[in-house]
């Protein structure tokens, strides 16, 4: 029985640099890729998003608060909000996500729920490092 190779790790900014964010959205909730793309967009997009919001600020709840919205009036309604985030960086962010988002699952619920998952595991992601963040402080 031989081991899985594990990726090689990478920093945050080569996350970030190799990870197309919007792309995977489009592939990864698109009733025709989806399968194929599911994974990436729930992994390293995942990954890359959580870094990209917690780099402008945002706090873990606001995103599961989007996500709670996409499940209550859909990707669209949520896309439209006039403030989806407090600060106007992290909100053209957000919004750029959920557009693209919108666009790439039209009235496909499974494309609404799995757009409300990805949010939710973004702010779990966010939350994780956070709480990661403020340990290793303590430990000093």
């Amino acid at each position: 029985m031989s081991a899985a190779a594990s990726p090689a790790p990478r920093t945050d900014d080569q996350l970030l640099e190799a990870t197309d964010v919007e792309s995977l959205l489009r592939y990864g909730l698109n009733p025709e890729t989806r399968e194929a793309f599911r994974p990436a967009l729930s992994g390293d997009g995942a990954i890359a998003a959580a870094i990209t919001l917690d780099r402008l600020g945002v706090l873990p709840r606001s995103v599961a608060y989007i996500a709670k919205i996409v499940r209550a009036g859909g990707v669209r309604y949520a896309a439209e909000l006039a403030e989806p985030l407090p600060d106007p960086a992290a909100a053209e962010v957000l919004r750029g996500w959920l557009e693209t988002a919108a666009q790439h699952t039209g009235a496909d619920a499974d494309g609404e729920t799995l757009t409300a998952r990805w949010l939710d595991a973004v702010a779990e992601i966010m939350g994780l490092r956070g709480e990661t963040r403020q340990a290793s402080r303590s430990s000093r």
